[in-house]
Protein backbone atom coordinates (compact mmCIF):
# COMPACT_ATOMS: atom_id res chain seq x y z
CA UNK A 1 0.00 0.00 0.00
CA UNK A 2 1.10 3.60 -0.44
CA UNK A 3 -0.03 4.77 2.27
CA UNK A 4 -2.70 7.43 0.79
CA UNK A 5 -4.71 9.60 2.71
CA UNK A 6 -7.95 7.87 2.92
CA UNK A 7 -10.42 9.73 4.86
CA UNK A 8 -11.19 13.33 6.26
CA UNK A 9 -12.97 13.94 9.37
CA UNK A 10 -14.31 17.75 10.84
CA UNK A 11 -14.74 17.36 14.46
CA UNK A 12 -17.15 20.32 15.46
CA UNK A 13 -18.42 21.68 18.31
CA UNK A 14 -21.20 22.77 16.14
CA UNK A 15 -22.53 19.98 13.59
CA UNK A 16 -25.83 21.84 12.47
CA UNK A 17 -24.21 25.27 11.36
CA UNK A 18 -21.17 23.05 9.83
CA UNK A 19 -23.90 20.48 7.49
CA UNK A 20 -25.19 23.59 6.47
CA UNK A 21 -22.19 25.58 5.71
CA UNK A 22 -20.18 22.61 3.77
CA UNK A 23 -24.04 21.52 2.02
CA UNK A 24 -24.62 24.78 0.74
CA UNK A 25 -20.65 25.68 0.20
CA UNK A 26 -19.38 22.60 -1.82
CA UNK A 27 -22.79 20.62 -2.72
CA UNK A 28 -22.00 17.69 -0.48
CA UNK A 29 -24.17 14.85 0.08
CA UNK A 30 -24.26 13.70 4.11
CA UNK A 31 -25.93 10.47 5.23
CA UNK A 32 -26.08 10.25 8.95
CA UNK A 33 -25.25 6.64 10.45
CA UNK A 34 -25.64 5.30 13.86
CA UNK A 35 -22.18 4.45 15.87
CA UNK A 36 -21.95 3.92 19.35
CA UNK A 37 -21.84 7.14 21.43
CA UNK A 38 -24.05 9.17 18.74
CA UNK A 39 -24.60 9.59 15.04
CA UNK A 40 -21.75 10.08 12.45
CA UNK A 41 -22.12 11.89 9.45
CA UNK A 42 -20.50 10.13 5.94
CA UNK A 43 -19.44 13.29 3.61
CA UNK A 44 -19.72 12.25 -0.22
CA UNK A 45 -17.87 14.72 -2.29
CA UNK A 46 -18.67 13.52 -5.25
CA UNK A 47 -15.01 12.40 -6.21
CA UNK A 48 -11.54 12.03 -4.68
CA UNK A 49 -11.03 11.36 -0.82
CA UNK A 50 -14.41 11.47 1.04
CA UNK A 51 -14.70 12.02 4.71
CA UNK A 52 -17.65 12.41 7.91
CA UNK A 53 -18.26 14.68 10.18
CA UNK A 54 -18.89 14.28 14.06
CA UNK A 55 -19.28 16.24 16.97
CA UNK A 56 -16.36 17.32 18.62
CA UNK A 57 -14.86 14.29 21.28
CA UNK A 58 -12.87 16.75 23.21
CA UNK A 59 -14.77 19.07 25.41
CA UNK A 60 -13.48 22.92 25.10
CA UNK A 61 -11.28 22.08 22.01
CA UNK A 62 -11.60 23.75 18.97
CA UNK A 63 -13.05 22.40 15.82
CA UNK A 64 -10.74 20.98 13.54
CA UNK A 65 -10.17 18.69 10.84
CA UNK A 66 -8.61 15.22 10.71
CA UNK A 67 -6.69 13.65 8.31
CA UNK A 68 -6.18 9.92 7.83
CA UNK A 69 -4.09 7.66 6.16
CA UNK A 70 -4.28 4.17 5.04
CA UNK A 71 -2.16 1.49 6.46
CA UNK A 72 -1.83 -1.78 5.90
CA UNK A 73 -0.77 -3.10 9.64
CA UNK A 74 -1.83 -0.28 11.82
CA UNK A 75 -0.36 -1.89 15.13
CA UNK A 76 2.88 -2.09 13.53
CA UNK A 77 2.60 1.46 11.86
CA UNK A 78 1.28 2.97 15.59
CA UNK A 79 4.85 1.05 16.43
CA UNK A 80 6.75 2.75 14.45
CA UNK A 81 4.95 6.04 14.94
CA UNK A 82 5.78 6.21 18.88
CA UNK A 83 9.42 4.58 18.11
CA UNK A 84 10.17 7.55 15.32
CA UNK A 85 9.01 9.83 18.58
CA UNK A 86 4.93 10.28 17.98
CA UNK A 87 2.78 10.71 21.06
CA UNK A 88 -0.24 8.15 20.93
CA UNK A 89 -3.25 9.87 21.52
CA UNK A 90 -5.68 7.33 20.65
CA UNK A 91 -4.10 3.48 20.37
CA UNK A 92 -5.30 1.20 17.84
CA UNK A 93 -9.62 1.26 18.08
CA UNK A 94 -11.96 -1.01 16.63
CA UNK A 95 -14.58 1.23 14.40
CA UNK A 96 -17.68 -1.29 14.44
CA UNK A 97 -17.84 -3.70 11.35
CA UNK A 98 -16.01 -0.89 9.69
CA UNK A 99 -11.84 -1.09 10.88
CA UNK A 100 -9.55 0.28 13.39
CA UNK A 101 -8.17 3.75 13.71
CA UNK A 102 -5.80 5.66 15.99
CA UNK A 103 -4.27 9.11 16.24
CA UNK A 104 -0.77 10.44 17.04
CA UNK A 105 0.55 13.77 17.17
CA UNK A 106 3.90 13.71 15.23
CA UNK A 107 7.01 15.39 16.78
CA UNK A 108 6.58 18.63 15.46
CA UNK A 109 2.96 18.97 16.68
CA UNK A 110 0.72 17.87 14.31
CA UNK A 111 -1.76 15.77 14.67
CA UNK A 112 -3.02 12.76 12.37
CA UNK A 113 -4.52 9.67 12.09
CA UNK A 114 -4.04 6.31 10.60
CA UNK A 115 -6.86 3.77 9.66
CA UNK A 116 -6.77 -0.04 8.50
CA UNK A 117 -10.46 -0.91 7.12
CA UNK A 118 -11.72 -4.66 7.83
CA UNK A 119 -12.38 -4.84 4.36
CA UNK A 120 -10.60 -3.95 0.98
CA UNK A 121 -11.28 -0.85 -1.39
CA UNK A 122 -13.36 -2.01 -3.89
Amino acid sequence: MANPFVHVELQTNDPASARKFYTSLFGWKLQDVPMPGGTYTMIDVGGGTGGGMMRNPVPGAPSHWLSYVGVDDIHASMKKAKELGAMILVDVTEVGEFGWMSVFTDPTGATLAMWKPKQPHK
